[in-house]
C-alpha cells in the first residue's frame, strides 16, 4: 500500500529537486535545493535532512552549501544536487552551479561540484570543483563489477549554442582514482533535432551501462537511452524507450533483478495555465528491455505515484532507495497543498506494481 510522508516543508521557501541515499547503518539522507522559485534563482542553497526510521520522520534541515544570491545572469546559483553511497560507505554529493542568461545556456558558468562525507552525512569535505561542464548531474556512479570496478562516472548535459542547430549534448567523465584525476569527456548522445538531457546511468549485472535520457522538446516524446559495453568510453544509440513524456529519469536496479525508473510525466502541448508539471510516475522494466535496441522489444509497467493539484503545479525530480526487506522509498518535490514547493516521501513495495 503506497504511503506518503512529509520530508521537508518550509512555507517560507521553495524546496525542490531532491535526491536520496541509504547509508550502511540504515540512515536515509535527503539533499535538496532551496530557492526563491523554480523560475527565480536569486537565492539558492543546498540543504539536507536525515531519517533514522525509514523516512517516517525527518530531522530539521541544515545547510550543505553556502547560500548564493544575485541576479542569476552574471552571478552563479546552485541547481540540482544528487547523492549516492559509495562502496566504502562514504556519501558523495554532486551539484551544478550555473550563471548565464538561462539554465543550460552556453553563455555562462556551468560547473559541477563534489562533497564527500565519511560519517553518514554528519560532516562534509568540499565542495571541490570537477572538470565537468554542464548542468543537472546524475548521481556519482561507482561501477561495481568487471574490469572497470571502482570507476567513478560523472554525467551532465549542455547545450552547444555555437552550433547552428543548438545541439544538446550528454557527456560523461571518468575517474579511476576516486576523483584525484578525471578523463576527458566521452560523448553519450548528441543528435540534431533531439533535445537530449538529464542522463541517468544504470549498471547492469553483466557490466553494460545504460544511460536513460529526457527529451526536452516539450512534445511528449519517449525517453531515449544509450548503451556502453566498455565502461562508458563508447556509447551506442540513442534508442527510443517506451516511456512517453519522460522527464528526469532516475534508474536503478532492484533486489530481484528488475529495473525501476522514477520520472516526471510531461504530456506535451501547451499544458495547463501557469505550469505543466503535474504528474509523477514510476516505471518497472527488466534487463532485456534495457539492452533492447528497438522500442518494440522493450516493455514497461507504469505506476502513477503522485499528482500536483496546485494551479501552478511543479513536480517530478526524484531519488529513491530500496531497503533490505524490499520496501522502496522515493523522494519527490511537489507544491500540491503548500504555498511553495515541499519535499514529499513515498513508500511502496513491488506488490503495488504487480501482485506476486
Amino acid at each position: 500500500m503506497i504511503e506518503k510522508h512529509i520530508v521537508s516543508r518550509d512555507d517560507s521557501i521553495y524546496e525542490a529537486f531532491p535526491d536520496l541515499a541509504l547509508t550502511p547503518s540504515g540512515r536515509l539522507v535527503c539533499v535538496f535545493a532551496e530557492c526563491t522559485h523554480h523560475r527565480d534563482r536569486s537565492y539558492t542553497r543546498i540543504a539536507l535532512t536525515t531519517s533514522e526510521d525509514r523516512g517516517r520522520t525527518w530531522s530539521p534541515k541544515r545547510p550543505l552549501s553556502e547560500p548564493l544570491t544575485g541576479d542569476g545572469k552574471s552571478q552563479p546559483w546552485w541547481n540540482c544536487a544528487r547523492i549516492s553511497t559509495l562502496s566504502d560507505g562514504r556519501l558523495a554529493v554532486l551539484c551544478d552551479r550555473i550563471a548565464g542568461r538561462d539554465e543550460g545556456n552556453a553563455g555562462g558558468e556551468q560547473s559541477t561540484w563534489l562533497w564527500l562525507s565519511r560519517d553518514e552525512g554528519e560532516t562534509w569535505d568540499g565542495p571541490q570543483e570537477t572538470p565537468a561542464f554542464g548542468i543537472v548531474p546524475d548521481q556519482l556512479i561507482e561501477l561495481r563489477s568487471g574490469q572497470h570496478a571502482g570507476r567513478w562516472i560523472l554525467t551532465v548535459h549542455a547545450r552547444r549554442e555555437a552550433h547552428e542547430t543548438h545541439l544538446w549534448s550528454v557527456r560523461c567523465w571518468h575517474s579511476d582514482d576516486q576523483g584525484q584525476t578525471w578523463s576527458l569527456p566521452y560523448q553519450i548522445a548528441e543528435v540534431p533535432g533531439l533535445q537530449l538531457c538529464e542522463g541517468s546511468v544504470l549498471e547492469l549485472p553483466g557490466g553494460e551501462l545504460i544511460c536513460f535520457m529526457r527529451e526536452n522538446s516539450g512534445q511528449g516524446q519517449d525517453a531515449f537511452k544509450s548503451i556502453s559495453d566498455d565502461g562508458g568510453v563508447t556509447w551506442q544509440g540513442p534508442y527510443r524507450f517506451p516511456l512517453p513524456g519522460c522527464h528526469r529519469p532516475v534508474a536503478g536496479m532492484l533486489d530481484n533483478g528488475l529495473v525501476l525508473i522514477t520520472h516526471r510525466f510531461m504530456q506535451g502541448g501547451k499544458g495547463w495555465i501557469g505550469w505543466w508539471t503535474q504528474n509523477f510516475f514510476a516505471a518497472l522494466t527488466d534487463q532485456e528491455s534495457c539492452r533492447a535496441r528497438r522500442r518494440e522489444d522493450a516493455h514497461t509497467r507504469v505506476l502513477p505515484l503522485d499528482f500536483d493539484r496546485h494551479p501552478e503545479s511543479d513536480t517530478g525530480y526524484s531519488g529513491w532507495v530500496q531497503f533490505d526487506d524490499g520496501e522502496i522509498y522515493i523522494v519527490n518535490y511537489i507544491l500540491d497543498d503548500a504555498p511553495k514547493a515541499q519535499i514529499r516521501g513515498i513508500s511502496l513495495r513491488l506488490d503495488d506494481f504487480l501482485i506476486s
